[in-house]
This record gives C-alpha cells, sequence and structure tokens, in this order.
C-alpha cells in the first residue's frame, strides 16, 4: 500500500513505508557463511575420530566430547546472548560470532603436536562460544530482512549454512587427512585443514565488520512495522520466557524437537565409530555418508521451507515429517550391518531428508506459536532442549555401542523418535502470527 504519513510520531512508525532492501540476500549469504564456517569445526574431529584418537592418543569418549563442547556450552551461554540480541540487536551478534569463530580456528593451528590435546580443546571451546551467537539467529534473521511471503524460506537458507558446514566437514577431513602411521605426516596434514579453516574464518570476519548492516532502511514486512514501532521500553526479557514456558504448545514442541535433533546430533558425532565398525578402513566413504545424510537434509529442509510459505499448513507438515524421521531411522538401524555400503547411502540420506528437513519446520512452527515474542528467545529455547538432549545421546548411545553394538545404540535413538512423533500429535496448530498478519491485512 501507498505510505500514509500521519504527525503523530507513533503512527508514523507503524504506518512506515514497507519496503525489501536489496541488501538481504548479502546479509544471509555472510551469516550463512559464517555459520557454516562454525559448523565445520563442530564435526572436523568426529568425522575422522580414529585417526584423531591415534594422533592424540586419548580415548574415543575424549574426541566425542570435543563435539559435545558445542552443546555444552550453549546451554548456560543461550540466554545472556538471547538477551544482548533484543538489546544491542544483530550486528553486535554477528560481528562476535564470526570473530570468536576465527580466533578458535587460529588457536588451533598451536595444537600441531600429539601432547598438544589441551590447545585443540581451548580452540574448540572458543568456536563453540561462537556458536552461541550463530544458533539462534536464522528467524532473527529472516523476520528483520524478509518479507511475510519469503520468511520462511530465509530462515530455511540460514539454517542451510550451518547444515552445508557440518556436510563439508564430514567430505574435506578424510580426504585431507589420510590415516598415515607417521605423526610427523600427520601432523603436516592436520596442519592444512587447520591453516584452510583459520584463512576462511578470518576473511569472513573481515566482510561482516565491512558488510553487515544492523537493519534495512525500510521495514519489510507489516508485522516487523509494528514490533519495531512498539516502545521497547516495555518488554522485558525474562518476562518473556516465562510467557515462553506457560506455553504447553510450545513446551510440547521444545521437548519434540530437542528429541528430534538431539538423535541427529548423536548420529552425526558416532557416525565415523559405526560406519567404521562395519566397514573397517572406509573413512572417506564414513564422511560421504554423513554428507549424504546433510545434503538429502538440506534438500528437506529448503522443500518444508517453501512448502510452508505456500500452505502454513504447520502442525501436518511438522508431524509428517517427525513419523518419517522415525521410519527413516528404524530402516536405517537394520540395514547397517547387511555389509553393503551402497545400502547404507540409501537410507542414511532418505533418514537426513526428514531428519534435517524438520529443523526450519521446528523454528517457524516456534516463531508461530509463540508470536509476538521474540524469535531469538524461541528457537534459543528449542536449541537448549536439542543440546541437552544431543548431549545425552551422544554418551548413551557412544556408552551403548562400546558394550552391545550399533543396533542396540540406535534402537535407543528409535524409541525416543517414537516418543516424539505421539508428542508431535497433541500440539495445538495455535497459529498466532498468521492471525496477526490476518488481521493486520483486514485493517
Amino acid at each position: 500500500g501507498a505510505p500514509s504519513l500521519s504527525a503523530a510520531g507513533g503512527a508514523a512508525d507503524a504506518t512506515a513505508e514497507v519496503r525489501l532492501s536489496r541488501l538481504r540476500w548479502a546479509m544471509l549469504l555472510l551469516f550463512s557463511s559464517y555459520s557454516l564456517c562454525n559448523a565445520f569445526q563442530w564435526i572436523q574431529y568426529g568425522s575422522i575420530s580414529n585417526i584423531f584418537m591415534r594422533f592424540y592418543d586419548v580415548s574415543a569418549f575424549a574426541i566425542d566430547w570435543l563435539s559435545m563442547s558445542y552443546m555444552l556450552i550453549y546451554i548456560p551461554l543461550l540466554f545472556p546472548v538471547a538477551w544482548l540480541l533484543d538489546k544491542r540487536g544483530l550486528r553486535l551478534i554477528a560481528v562476535a560470532g564470526s570473530a570468536l569463530n576465527a580466533v578458535g580456528a587460529w588457536v588451533k593451528l598451536g595444537s600441531l603436536k600429539p601432547h598438544l590435546f589441551p590447545v585443540t580443546v581451548l580452540g574448540q571451546v572458543i568456536c563453540a562460544l561462537a556458536q552461541v551467537f550463530i544458533l539462534g539467529m536464522p528467524s532473527r534473521i529472516a523476520s528483520v530482512w524478509f518479507g511475510s511471503h519469503e520468511v520462511s524460506t530465509a530462515c530455511s537458507i540460514a539454517v542451510f549454512g550451518n547444515q552445508l558446514g557440518i556436510a563439508v566437514g564430514f567430505l574435506v577431513p578424510p580426504v585431507l587427512i589420510p590415516n598415515v602411521e607417521d605423526v610427523d605426516k600427520l601432523a603436516y596434514h592436520i596442519s592444512i585443514m587447520f591453516f584452510m579453516t583459520a584463512g576462511v574464518a578470518s576473511a569472513l570476519f573481515i566482510l561482516v565488520i565491512i558488510v553487515f548492516k544492523e537493519k534495512p532502511p525500510n521495514p519489510p514486512s507489516r508485522a516487523q512495522a509494528s514490533i519495531q514501532s512498539r516502545l521497547t521500553v516495555e518488554y522485558s526479557y525474562m518476562q518473556s520466557i516465562l510467557s515462553l514456558l506457560c506455553n504447553a504448545n510450545f513446551l510440547l514442541l521444545m521437548v519434540t524437537y530437542g528429541l528430534n535433533v538431539g538423535c541427529f546430533y548423536a548420529l552425526s558425532t558416532l557416525l565415523n565409530r559405526m560406519v567404521i565398525r562395519h566397514y573397517p578402513g572406509e573413512e572417506v566413504n564414513a564422511g560421504r555418508i554423513g554428507l549424504t545424510i546433510v545434503l538429502s537434509g538440506m534438500a528437506g529442509a529448503l522443500i518444508s521451507g517453501i512448502w510452508l510459505d505456500r500452505t502454513k499448513t504447520y502442525k501436518q507438515t511438522t508431524l509428517v515429517v517427525y513419523i518419517m524421521s522415525l521410519v527413516g531411522m528404524i530402516v536405517y538401524t537394520f540395514t547397517l550391518s547387511l555389509g553393503h555400503l551402497w545400502v547404507v547411502f540409501v537410507t542414511a540420506g532418505s533418514l537426513g531428508f526428514f531428519m534435517t528437513g524438520y529443523l526450519p519446520l521446528g523454528f517457524e512452527f516456534a516463531a508461530e506459536l509463540t508470536y509476538p515474542e521474540s524469535e531469538g528467545t524461541s528457537s534459543g529455547l528449542l536449541n537448549v532442549s536439542a543440546q541437552i538432549f544431543g548431549i545425552a545421546f551422544t554418551i548413551g548411545q557412544g556408552q551403548i555401542i562400546e558394550h552391545f553394538g550399533t543396533k542396540a545404540g540406535n534402537l535407543l535413538l528409535c524409541s525416543f523418535l517414537f516418543l516424539g512423533a505421539i508428542m508431535t500429535a497433541f500440539i495445538k496448530a495455535d497459529l498466532r502470527r498468521q492471525q496477526a498478519s490476518l488481521e493486520n491485512e483486514q485493517t
């Protein structure tokens, strides 16, 4: 509609001209890139855990903790960072996230001797800090920069960066670091990977400082215009969390999201170990199976994002995708040990399509159920739930695999996905954001 400017200050804000900024795709691409780099650093040890175990002479559990440190550090730091996101805005969070990501990558370069495992742990902890500044951003960037008809797609693409990073983390390390006996040769190969990562992370940090903007000159949607016109004084962060924790539908979603994504984290962390157990010497293919899970998941995520923007069937889509994740997990569990690698590729790919495809669905469904609360808070709580279940499942499944084999470990995940699917059926589709858009259009 044409801008109708009125003299009263508040009304002028509320009717500010809604216009899409050309810069929005650049913001999204830049965020996705440093998110990619950070996710790569999450899985770069786990995807060749057997090689790092030998290089640093540490247990499988120690290498698992390099991956779990990301989950552990997220839990206490989410709230202070989400509070910062609300108080200080997107730009500060973007600069902090990309800076910590680069620092962590440089610290790892100091850990190229077998006795320097603690230095690698320190580098990973700094990268884990960076991740706290990254994970809650997708839905916020989508709503601040994108119009109402493209917000779910934008959120999917922002989540993509992280997924693509995990994919590269499965693909690249087994190729760059062959399983050679000589420790000096191994150190040389590891140094190449660490140097490349540090270079990319630093370049992205510089780009963020130059390019990244707080928000577009005009609000991209009516919903965003009304949020911007509301006085920020009346907004209390604790109040926001409390109102979310009193929202029964959101609480159900929080648990079911945690169960699904926690399974994905455990599966990613332990994949190298599971595949090597049945197919010795196949490190590179174990990485490729991880890559397949993530790439098919990205296709799933994109399709579900576009589907949501078209149909707005949040509850139905979430439930169907959840049930299919369970089916995929069951099939994967019983085909892993058949002795045919190509079968594992197919079953892992179909599992990934639904399990990773579920990620943006959860974020968007949460944003609907909790409007007008901040998306940063709702997606942050979903992530906390995922990290807690991720740690529990990784430790639990890891121990079960050690003692009872891979099938028992995977059945543990199947049983929790079954529980999650049943709980998802009980979530009521209380679509508050849709309701607000409709009311705005009618007025």
